[in-house]
């Protein structure tokens, strides 16, 4: 299960090229122009076999006199209390400011594990003028290059070390794990009153291997699962929360414990960024997806028409992953939130699929050999033998070929197409692999 490792500093200190580095992307824009970063990243990495989640928090710029008090204080809290260890990153160029001394004070009082990672040292021989690094007291710092790369080795080997041991719950492995995300005011606590409120539906709450993960579980009517929940969505924060830093992070903990994800939109507000933040973690991490449209009843036309409308408006903001059930619900007047369980327990029944590889070729195969890959500088390519591989975190299927290292991505997608077509896979991923025969 990862973790959460959290970057914070001030701007222009190369929080957004550590980021890059470190996850092996170009997600984050890198600019020698401060406050860039305004939006957060977020990315996965693996280490000495930990896998762990790394949260590039943004810069502290803001339209305010009182910096410090406004948004820096706030965000390294946010981290503080959000994550498993504080990646506290300086400038060896420039050395220590009286923001960086705020933020250690702030850093020596926190019980999470601090590292000190101090960038722009190009080259070991800066090691020597690091003394003043020391005076912060959050222990010996790491130098590195985030553009190089020296030294990033060292200070993932110190982050690994610092990641808290998984620990054994009482969760039944069994049953399947729903997870309700969503950006602030989609409805998330609404309907997770009204499935653990009204009904009395809870019979255990059990904290879960991360901190602060719950498993709420739900065994009336016929249903037995968790609700994969976080303190945050039932408690008011400490701290008075930046909401689009807040959820998300909270939606990390919470997909990450869970197999299939519900994401709820706001029905007066259709699609935003933030839930297009939240649909693509979803994704990163390989699970089950419905989409609850909350507030339905605020809405006035409720046509055929308007209903197809805006499941297409949807379906194209998520595209290409388009195979997915969408629900139109209201939490306040429990319009239909039933069906989102229902369906959520079918699309972790669609995750669990296994066709049998007889079946996979007798209806593959004549297709492919009718509609084989395009020739690549006039070599042909054959597939000849397809099967679900076992044992995986969602659906694959791996199709042996002559030439595999020809067949493109559209080929791939006609091929992911055509099983959906066969065999129920609705809401879940599938992965597809070509391999040599």
């Amino acid at each position: 299960m990862s973790n959460i490792v959290a970057i914070v500093g001030r701007p222009n200190v190369g929080k957004s090229t550590l980021f890059n580095r470190l996850t092996k992307s170009r997600r984050a824009i890198v600019s020698d122009t401060a406050g860039t970063t305004r939006d957060r990243q977020y990315g996965k990495t693996e280490w000495c076999g930990r896998e762990f989640s790394i949260i590039d928090t943004g810069g502290w710029v803001v339209k305010s006199d009182d910096v410090f008090e406004s948004e820096i204080k706030r965000q390294v809290q946010l981290a503080i209390d959000e994550c498993d260890v504080v990646l506290f990153v300086l400038d060896g160029e420039n050395g220590l400011t009286d923001y960086d001394e705020e933020v250690a004070g702030i850093l020596r009082r926190s019980p999470k594990p601090v590292i000190v990672a101090v960038n722009k040292c190009d080259t070991f021989d800066q090691q020597y003028a690091l003394a003043e690094f020391y005076k912060l007291g959050l222990g010996d710092p790491f130098i590195l290059s985030a553009v190089n790369g020296l030294g990033t080795g060292e200070l993932l080997d110190a982050i690994v070390e610092k990641l808290p041991n998984e620990t054994v719950n009482d969760v039944d492995d069994e049953l399947p794990k729903f997870a309700i995300v969503g950006r602030p005011n989609a409805g998330k606590s609404s309907i997770l009153n009204a499935f653990i409120g009204e009904e009395r539906t809870v019979v255990t709450d059990i904290p879960g291997t991360t901190r602060d993960s719950i498993y709420t579980r739900y065994n009336k009517f016929g249903r037995d699962f968790y609700l994969v929940d976080t303190a945050g969505i039932r408690k008011k924060a400490k701290v008075n929360e930046d909401l689009e830093y807040y959820s998300v992070i909270r939606s990390i903990r919470a997909i990450e414990n869970s197999d299939v994800c519900v994401l709820m939109v706001d029905a007066t507000r259709g699609i935003e960024a933030q839930d297009l933040n939240i649909f693509q973690l979803i994704q990163r991490n390989k699970k089950g997806l419905v989409v609850c449209v909350n507030k339905w009843d605020l809405v006035e036309s409720k046509s055929n028409a308007d209903i197809k409308a805006y499941e297409n408006a949807i379906r194209g903001r998520l595209a290409p992953f388009t195979d997915f059930p969408i629900i139109f619900a209201s939490a306040l007047t429990k319009q239909r939130i039933f069906k989102v369980m229902e369906t959520a327990m079918q699309v972790y029944e669609n995750k669990q699929r296994k066709v049998p590889t007889a079946q996979l070729n007798a209806q593959l195969l004549p297709l492919i050999e009718a509609y084989p890959p395009p020739a690549n500088k006039g070599k042909y390519i054959k597939i000849k033998y397809c099967t679900q591989l076992p044992n995986t975190q969602i659906p694959t299927f791996v199709f042996f070929a002559n030439l595999p290292q020809y067949v493109k991505e559209p080929y791939r997608r006609f091929l992911e197409n055509k099983i959906r077509s066969w065999w129920n896979f609705n809401g879940t991923p599938i992965s597809i692999f070509i391999r040599e025969k």
